[in-house]
């Protein structure tokens, strides 16, 4: 696991996009996992300025999101494929049907969690990963549990979850309290992970990611079995690692 320190966010979303260009330089037609919420905002912004630069082609990438909530369709400004597109698809060459997201409406969520793991390994797997952190150690929207769940699954919100989320939304009730996510298996079968984290609330999950037990109470730990993972934090967000060292 190779970690790296940024001072601030806008320098470690800079390394971040730097890495993500660098793949898809080597490999075009990657296959990219991506995530939302607000520390990748910033990756989205860099790797759009490339593009706009010439630097970067979409044309050949291919995608899948860690999740979605259940309940809301894409149309919906709180959704995670209408993320996606504000943030980065509406603004670079990548055709949107090579763009995937878990439906959140789905006649049967089950059927959506199976299949999404199918489309993945139909695509021949995801080439890098990117991952942000929860509080709580969540990745994606595998939450603190008992044991690490494999495939793409239906998963409760956990109440620090849904308050971290209520910013988001106009009212309490709006904000979705089940998801469909990536399962902790599926994550792990990508060739390489980027985790990213920003901010002094994202300190202990990072702290007992590096140096904790890995445990399914802390799920982000399970990446120091993972042969390919890199972490770039900013200075606030390596707090605690740093007073330990």
């Amino acid at each position: 696991m190779k970690v790296i320190v940024s001072k601030t966010y806008e320098e470690m979303c800079a390394k971040a996009a730097r890495i993500i260009a660098a793949q898809l330089t080597l490999k075009p037609d990657s296959v990219l996992g991506l995530a939302t919420g607000s520390t990748p905002v910033g990756i989205y912004k860099e790797l759009i300025r490339k593009y706009e630069e010439g630097r970067l082609d979409f044309s050949e990438v291919t995608t899948v999101n860690l999740d979605e909530y259940v309940g809301l369709s894409g149309e919906n400004d709180q959704s995670y494929r209408y993320f996606m597109n504000h943030n980065l698809f509406d603004h670079v060459n990548i055709p949107k049907e090579y763009t995937y997201v878990p439906s959140g409406v789905a006649e049967d969520p089950e059927d959506e969690c199976e299949n999404y793991d199918l489309l993945i390994q139909q695509l021949g797997g995801v080439d890098m990963q990117l991952l942000g952190i929860g509080g709580n150690g969540h990745i994606g929207f595998n939450e603190p549990a008992d044991s690490f769940a494999e495939g793409t699954h239906l998963t409760d919100l956990t109440e620090s979850t849904i308050q971290a989320n209520s910013r988001f939304f106009e009212k309490d009730s709006d904000v979705p309290r089940r998801a469909i996510t990536m399962g902790i298996g599926t994550i792990m079968q990508a060739r390489k992970i980027l985790l990213v984290a920003n901010g002094e609330s994202k300190a202990k999950a990072i702290y007992d990611t590096l140096y904790g037990p890995v445990t399914p109470q802390v799920p982000a730990s399970i990446l120091r079995f993972h042969p390919d993972v890199t972490v770039l934090v900013d200075e606030a967000a390596f707090k605690l690692v740093a007073e330990k060292e």
